[in-house]
């Protein structure tokens, strides 16, 4: 780490920032009310709004969003005349899935092996404390040298556009020069990482009906058209031979310009079995930046344990389908589900239900706020330049904030590198990025200010 002053106060500030993350890990915070309580999310919230006013910002507000959801909003005054930034973070989280799986519990913080454990340490609970770090260590170097704006989301994870829907219709809330969203991460840990694209998303719930209840296989299977077997068929058709997404009129050839991803490396950081074969064809950025990806999320069907000798009248599988920069996710979207009506078999009855819907997004790395950015991270990571990587996830909030504020320039980073894990049991965060990424946004605010 530098021996900077902005560094030597950070370094000093985290066994705070380790206390504070141990508190928001605690809550609960999944944004899907059927199965996790309100109040826990609304608790964070609380959390929030409370850390913005010890830390004097002002028109502290709980933004009631569209969805149902909450999201938090401060603003910090600055020196008359100077720029004004946003800082971006998200406080829900992914459920913990199979709770068995975790380590150490999922919503307690723990230390392990140099990493800080626990569901939301860096996707994106860590996000926000990163904030708090620069923000802190300038006021005890001399001061913030700008307007700072803050919005801390609660249901970026489910995807259902509470903020987008809310920035739309106060669309002055979240104007700044510049934007620094805080979900992203490092391509590698110590390796400085703008996050330059990001690819769109869709999410379809897909249902089968075949017969008006479920029947005896013995009876009448081989002849009683069987919805679950329908749905497998429907489900097949979206991938070629290699693992490939397949949907009709949706091309898939893209090619990626930037930082690369050996191969090797990435088996390692997917946790591919031995002996198990990538999917797709390019290379692995080309896969993952650069092309859609249809993934099956769940299917409704009886389970192993317990299932009778019947032929399933219904079946239903919820479809997420990435969509890259350069390919509009509506569009997409309506390809998804000709798709899937066009190959369902044996006249069986579909209907298709959209759940969630973003944006790609592509960023303008010519920006003078990137070259901000760039000197910053080389203070924070010394000997190192900072790299340009696409992420395979999306964050819709990007493109309504483009779309919004067009002159604003737009940076991503983060602490969602590729051994945090997020989405999956065990996320953790590397406290050496969360430290080096808090001194990058201090002193990219400073630089940018001054430029």
């Amino acid at each position: 780490m530098s021996s900077h002053p902005v560094a030597e106060t950070v370094a000093s500030l985290m066994p705070r920032a380790k206390a504070e993350l141990t508190e928001l890990v605690a809550f609960k915070s999944v944004a899907d009310f059927d199965q996790f309580p309100r109040s826990e999310s609304e608790a964070a919230a609380s959390w929030i709004t409370a850390a913005l006013r010890a830390e004097g910002f002002e028109d502290v507000a709980v933004l009631e969003t569209p969805d149902g959801t909450q999201s938090v909003y401060g603003r910090l005054a600055g020196p008359e005349g100077a720029r004004t930034v946003l800082l971006y973070a998200h406080y829900d989280v992914q459920p913990p899935l199979d709770e068995a799986g975790w380590t150490t519990p999922p919503f307690e913080l723990t230390e392990r092996e140099g990493r800080w454990y626990g569901r939301g340490t860096a996707d994106c609970k860590g996000g926000f404390v990163m904030h708090l770090l620069a923000l802190r260590a300038l006021k005890a170097n001399g001061g913030v040298p700008v307007h700072v704006k803050v919005i801390v989301e609660g249901s970026e994870e489910q995807g259902t556009g509470g903020l987008e829907r809310y920035a739309e219709q106060h669309p002055e809330l979240l104007a700044a020069d510049a934007i620094v969203i805080g979900d992203s991460g490092n391509f590698r840990v110590g390796l400085p990482t703008a996050t330059s694209t990001l690819r769109g998303m869709t999410m379809l719930r897909v249902k089968i009906d075949t017969l008006e209840g479920n029947l005896h296989s013995g009876q009448f299977g081989g002849a009683a058209p069987d919805a679950l077997g329908a749905l497998i068929r429907v489900l097949d058709s979206l991938r070629a031979e290699d693992g490939s997404t397949t949907v009709d009129g949706l091309t898939g050839d893209e090619r990626w310009q930037g930082l690369q991803y050996d191969e090797e490396q990435f088996r390692l950081d997917a946790k591919v079995l031995d002996g198990v074969g990538l999917i797709g064809s390019g290379t692995v950025a080309d896969r993952i930046w650069a092309r859609p990806a249809v993934t099956v999320l769940g299917i409704d069907c009886p389970p192993v344990v317990g299932a009778t000798p019947s032929v399933q009248a219904s079946a239903r599988a919820l479809i997420s389908l990435r969509v890259p920069p350069g390919m509009d996710a509506a569009e997409a979207t309506k390809l998804l589900q000709a798709h899937l009506e066009a190959h369902t078999p044996w006249g069986a009855r579909v209907s298709t239900e959209q759940i969630g819907q973003g944006q790609p997004f592509s960023a303008d790395t010519t920006s003078p706020a990137y070259a901000a950015m760039a000197e910053a991270m080389a203070v924070a990571y010394p000997g190192q330049e900072m790299q340009y990587a696409g992420q395979g996830g999306s964050i819709p909030l990007c493109n309504t904030l483009g779309a919004l504020y067009p002159a604003a320039e737009i940076l991503l980073i983060g602490l969602s590198e590729p051994e945090a894990q997020i989405h999956a049991v065990n996320e953790s965060v590397s406290p050496e990025e969360l430290e080096r990424l808090s001194v990058a946004e201090a002193l990219f605010l400073r630089n940018y200010a001054a430029g």
